[in-house]
């Protein structure tokens, strides 16, 4: 019996984890730049399957009864840009993503600086100092470091050099991506990390930086909701197999035992 608990309950563990990772899709399906994610499960341990026939055993292959989450990848899928006519939206049409620093409070209250992290959301915004940012995230890097406009009133080129209304050449938007094989995090909301923030590369003239739009999120609500239609399906399926044999292993430790 305790070998069924220990399958239900593994089925029960990924079904779960496979509803978190769904339902922060569907929380972010409206977030610029963001992207999917997909749990991948593996088995445990395979264990040699025997048949026993009184004197008789033969082997009949290899099973495990316990299936577990291997990892959650993110789908790095292209997705569409919106266009705003903001001059603050910014969009990457190609590969690659902006860099945004972070900053903290100390404690004699001066601002310092926090992480660095990675995001295709380009819906930026002014802060009081100038400086171009991702409200709530943090400043916008260029390759001079944080963005700080003269002005309002600035263009974006293709290739991510920024001007102001007088054609003064502001700043260039740093727009990196990690190298081939590099492990990328996902954090929060469309933000990503790796490791090492310096070994990111700069992108090629492949990639088109676009002002006035946006790109939205990659993910198919329709697919989204199919999928986690499917995994409700299996976690309740689970549940029910685990009170049946709750209930078996209850009768076979009062009615089966007292004979």
């Amino acid at each position: 019996m305790l070998r069924g608990f220990y399958t239900i309950a593994s089925g029960i563990l990924t079904q779960q984890r496979v509803l978190n990772v769904l339902t922060n899709n569907l929380s972010n399906v409206e977030t610029p730049g963001f992207r999917a994610s997909r749990v991948v499960s593996t088995t445990f341990e395979h264990e040699y399957l025997a048949r026993i026939e009184g004197a008789n055993t033969a082997r009949i292959g290899t099973g495990t009864p316990i299936r577990m989450v291997e990892e959650v990848l993110t789908q790095y899928d292209p997705s569409s840009l919106e266009e705003t006519n903001r001059p603050y939206d910014i969009a990457i049409d190609g590969q690659g993503f902006f860099n945004i620093q972070t900053t903290t409070v100390g404690e004699d209250g001066e601002e310092q600086v926090g992480g660095q992290y990675l995001t295709r959301n380009g819906c930026f915004d002014l802060n009081e100092q100038n400086q171009l940012e991702l409200p709530g995230y943090g400043l916008v890097l260029g390759e001079k470091g944080p963005i700080t406009l003269p002005t309002s009133y600035f263009t974006v080129e293709s290739d991510g050099t920024i001007y102001d209304e007088t054609g003064n050449l502001v700043d260039k938007l740093l727009v990196t991506i990690p190298p081939e094989g590099t492990e990328i995090k996902q954090m929060t909301n469309g933000m990503y990390q790796v490791e090492d923030m310096e070994a990111n590369l700069p992108v090629d003239r492949s990639t088109n930086i676009v002002q006035g739009w946006f790109e939205r999120s990659n993910i198919d609500m329709n697919r989204e909701y199919t999928l986690a239609m499917e995994a409700q399906r299996a976690f309740q399926a689970c549940s029910t197999a685990l009170q049946i044999i709750d209930q078996i292993d209850q009768k076979a430790a009062t009615q089966i035992a007292a004979l």
